[in-house]
């Protein structure tokens, strides 16, 4: 008898049809002699409903109230699947964060779990019940609730999954597993048998949507295999992301991805002297914007230096006011800023034993005509920031040179 943890997204719940489908599998699952305990999100779309009904109360709503408020979006589902389950005669019962006690810190809105209480879970497993648990919540020292931010339903299956020391945590989601690349840019992308925690950390940190990062983390410090599957087809099989040694065969590369969600922005003529870049970079840290890739290069002017960062989309404009005041400061020649970026990434645990990955990537670019702008690598990852408008064409030429269509 294996013990199972398995979360179902907002899509998957989105409807009392789609509910009582997973309520079907489920049953299927715990017929099989396994033990269950589900975690769900709320039903898609409600939270994004919420935000907006809060909005129209208070222009800026408190964090700990909002709290209060996106939180019932999982007690609404949690408590609908386990009536659709009793319905078809399983022993099921429900909880809450704080019910279950998930101790978070005290952050409202990007809470971080630091312990769970598995008492009550375990009594109930023992009892032969269905345990259903509500993502993305829990509850700090002071009894106050806490969201976990987006994404935190995967966070709390993996936490799930480690502190009951789970022999799988299953993510089931509207695609089936992970995928060589996004099959919306690429029809040949293929989905991949097993990915290490490794290679699905990078995905995360660098684009792909499947999973939230958080989640892999806890897989990958607790060696919880993961599995990424489909809830809108029958028998999937999907992705186990696992332990670097229990793949058998290494792929040169694993994947490409992609993140829409960068701008650029340069300093130009700066003093080249030591400590520049942190008079560039702390009012950017201060301002709390996260700067990801970072270039700085000799000017054409001796003495000056060009330095050069990317940010999020959703910082550009703030972070383009920083850089304004210091071009001043600094006595810089000019500001350059773009906002249409993109950063393209090669992953794979192969790359370690394989050199020449970065020259094949880099001749592809230019065979296309396209311009690399950054490059930032590691030895599982290579990442460049290209102009936005070849995003496709380098993800398809990548993808063919690398023949990641084949097993």
């Amino acid at each position: 008898m294996a013990l199972i943890v398995q979360k179902y997204g907002g899509t998957s719940v989105a409807s009392a049809e789609r509910i009582r489908a997973v309520a079907q599998k489920i049953k299927a699952f715990k017929e099989t002699g396994d033990q269950l305990v589900v975690s769900v999100s709320a039903m898609s779309g409600e939270t994004n409903r919420m935000t907006a009904l809060a909005q129209t109360i208070q222009d800026t709503p408190s964090l700990r109230e909002m709290d209060v408020l996106l939180t019932t979006g999982e007690q609404v589902t949690i408590a609908l699947l386990t009536m659709a389950l009793q319905q078809l005669g399983c022993d099921a019962i429900s909880y809450t964060g704080s019910q279950v006690r998930i101790m978070t810190d005290s952050e409202h809105g990007k809470a971080r779990i630091k312990s769970i209480d598995d008492h009550r879970i375990r009594q109930s497993l023992t009892q032969g019940k269905i345990v259903v648990v509500a993502g993305f919540q829990g509850v700090d020292e002071d009894g106050h609730i806490t969201t976990l931010g987006r994404g935190g339903s995967d966070t709390t299956a993996m936490a799930l999954a480690a502190a009951l020391k789970a022999d799988e945590c299953q993510i089931y989601t509207d695609v089936d597993g992970v995928f060589t690349t996004d099959p919306r840019i690429e029809p040949n992308a293929r989905k991949m048998n097993v990915v290490s925690y490794e290679e699905m950390l990078e995905m995360a940190s660098l684009g792909s949507k499947v999973l939230q990062i958080r989640s892999v983390e806890f897989a990958s410090k607790y060696k919880v295999p993961l599995r990424v599957l489909s809830s809108l087809i029958d028998n999937p099989v999907g992705t186990l992301i696992t332990s670097e040694e229990n793949i058998v065969e290494q792929a040169l590369i694993s994947g490409i991805v992609h993140n829409k969600d960068e701008a650029k922005l340069s300093l130009i003529g700066v003093p080249d002297e030591p400590g520049i870049a942190f008079k560039i970079l702390s009012p950017i840290s201060i301002a709390n914007i996260e700067v990801d890739m970072i270039v700085q290069s000799v000017s054409a002017r001796e003495g000056l230096t060009n330095f050069a960062f990317t940010v999020h989309r959703n910082d550009f404009k703030t972070a383009s006011k920083i850089l304004d005041c210091l071009c001043q400061e600094l006595s810089a020649m000019i500001v350059q800023s773009d906002n249409k970026v993109v950063k393209v990434s090669l992953v794979g645990i192969g790359m370690r034993s394989h050199a020449g990955i970065a020259t094949q990537m880099f001749e592809v670019l230019h065979n296309e005509g396209i311009n690399i702008q950054m490059i930032s690598t590691n030895e599982i990852k290579i990442s460049v920031v290209i102009d936005e408008k070849y995003l496709e064409l380098a993800v398809r030429s990548l993808h063919a040179v690398f023949e990641l269509d084949k097993e």
